[in-house]
């Protein structure tokens, strides 16, 4: 998924299922935008197909639009209207995200609703291991990715207006009950680590319950780096935004920390960490408490036994979307079958924790 996203080398021309029309839309950012003018190129990015994502070009300026996409949806999936809630709300936070312009709900203007935000040029990297970066960028790089997370979660989420962007209380036990029934309904083999972790996780949780914003894919393919420099200018992908703990951003983001860099969305395991100047996931995670204002973690291995778990369902549901016969992705078997490898190392976390 990329919102904001910046080269348009990423684009592509709009396919035929989400063309949309440019004249008339051009009609309407002209009148609802201030200072927008021009007739407007379209094209669409690549990434970003759970929301389809259009790079515009006018003629005054570069900007991304993201919508709901054609056809008939779930309730609440493809929340284009929280996206832009979250974002715009994040403004002047320190939290780096995209401006926004305007959001339509209006169906009747390009067929399902949207919002317009800048477009942000720079790079993105899918791959933790940050190539192509000497070792002094990556080290700057890191410590931003955990000083952009501790301002996240320090982001007063009621005096910024998103008192009720979700439920607040009761995050990881809700998290497992959603990422179980998700996983058994999409179950294609046994896995014995995840029929562990589901057994093991909801009888661990721990009393915390601290209560933040967090972002939910929080990743550094999920960045617009500047275009030369180690600076992060956005953060990326706010779909599954919410009110949470903390400590399942935090654990989430320190996944790679315990997958091989071979692995489907790689890793960064078994690479000598000191000479590439990424920090150990020790480091990290000390960096990111210090910048919290928080205090050591207690009870690490059920946050990232968590994180392991969390994404070995969503695998899950990837493979149980090529059962189906429903899966887009050219990739989604290899990604499927990360279900338990993810599994196994969740699972192995909490027996050396033993």
């Amino acid at each position: 998924m990329i919102e904001g996203v910046s080269s348009t080398t990423d684009t592509v021309p709009v396919r035929d299922v989400h063309q949309i029309d440019a004249d008339e839309l051009a009609r309407y950012l002209t009148a609802n935008v201030r200072g927008f003018a021009g007739s407007i190129e379209l094209r669409q990015f690549q990434g970003g197909q759970s929301n389809p994502t259009y790079y515009v070009r006018a003629r005054s300026g570069e900007y991304v639009l993201r919508r709901k996409p054609p056809g008939k949806l779930l309730p609440s999936a493809h929340a284009v209207d929280r996206e832009y809630r979250v974002i715009t709300a994040l403004q002047g936070s320190g939290v780096p995200v995209p401006r926004t312009y305007l959001l339509c709900e209006d169906p009747a203007v390009i067929g399902t609703p949207f919002y317009l935000m800048d477009c942000v040029h720079g790079r993105v990297f899918a791959d933790p291991m940050l190539p192509g970066l000497t070792r002094a960028e990556r080290t700057t790089l890191y410590d931003q990715f955990a000083e952009i997370l501790a301002r996240l979660h320090k982001v007063d989420w009621t005096a910024v207006g998103l008192e009720e962007f979700g439920r607040p209380g009761n995050y990881f036990a809700r998290q497992i009950h959603r990422w179980t029934t998700q996983y058994r309904a999409s179950e294609t083999e046994k896995i014995d680590a995840m029929e562990h972790l589901m057994d093991w996780l909801p009888k661990n949780i721990p009393a915390d319950d601290t209560v933040t914003l967090v972002h939910g894919d929080y990743r550094p393919g999920n960045m617009v780096v500047h275009p030369t420099e180690p600076r992060v200018l956005a953060v990326l992908d706010w779909e599954l935004s919410t009110l949470g703990h903390p400590l399942g951003d935090l654990s989430y983001t320190c996944v790679p920390y315990r997958m091989g860099a071979s692995e489907t969305l790689g890793g960064v395991q078994g690479n000598d960490l000191g000479a590439l100047g990424i920090p150990t996931e020790e480091e990290y995670v000390a960096a990111y408490c210090r910048k919290a204002g928080r205090g050591p973690i207690e009870h690490w291995d059920f946050y990232i036994a968590f994180a392991l778990f969390r994404l070995g369902a969503i695998a899950q549901g990837i493979m149980g979307r090529v059962r189906d016969g429903t899966a887009n992705d050219p990739r989604a078997v290899e990604r499927g079958k990360r279900a338990r490898p993810l599994g196994e190392a969740g699972w192995a976390v909490v027996e050396n924790s033993k």
